[in-house]
């Protein structure tokens, strides 16, 4: 009977064969374990970003439904701010600006892709450009009603653009 002994010697010290599955099985089960962190990392980071989305987008929900109630009866507007009266167009202007406030949030999330962000900003470039939405924002941005840095985001990138174009 032959007997094969399969071993290394490494600086004086003796490896034999089943000494070296058994290191490669433990740098394997290691190996698996740091994947699994970091891509069960990443799964978290996105987790976190969707229900921070989910509780944007439910406030969202919320404050539409108050601007639409607002906007079938103007008289009810009191209750948020007794100093501005806004008209029907007015509250529908304050309307559009919370869809564009969503839009800027959700691309500060990631949530927009590039293509998808250069398609809202062109829009709202459009809006203040063609419409008259321009004329509500100058009434209420000194009242400070939206995100400091969407309003930032407005009066640079929206309103300063116009300009430049």
């Amino acid at each position: 009977m032959l007997i094969i002994n399969t071993w290394l010697m490494v600086e004086g010290i003796v490896i034999g064969f089943s000494d070296m599955l058994s290191i490669a099985q433990t740098i394997g089960i290691v190996g698996t374990m740091v994947l699994t962190l970091f891509f069960s990392k990443k799964q978290i980071q996105s987790l976190s970003i969707d229900t921070q989305t989910r509780g944007l987008n439910d406030l969202g929900e919320k404050y539409l439904k108050m601007v639409e109630r607002a906007m079938e009866d103007p008289s009810i507007q009191g209750v948020i701010n007794n100093e501005v009266k806004l008209s029907r167009e007015g509250a529908y202007s304050f309307y559009i600006l919370w869809i564009c406030s969503h839009a800027y949030a959700m691309r500060k999330r990631n949530v927009l892709d590039d293509n998808e962000w250069v398609g809202w900003l062109q829009w709202m470039r459009h809006i203040f450009r063609r419409g008259t939405i321009k004329e509500t924002w100058e009434q209420i941005e000194p009242d400070k009603w939206f995100n400091p840095d969407f309003q930032n985001f407005i009066n640079t990138e929206i309103v300063g653009a116009k300009l430049q174009t």
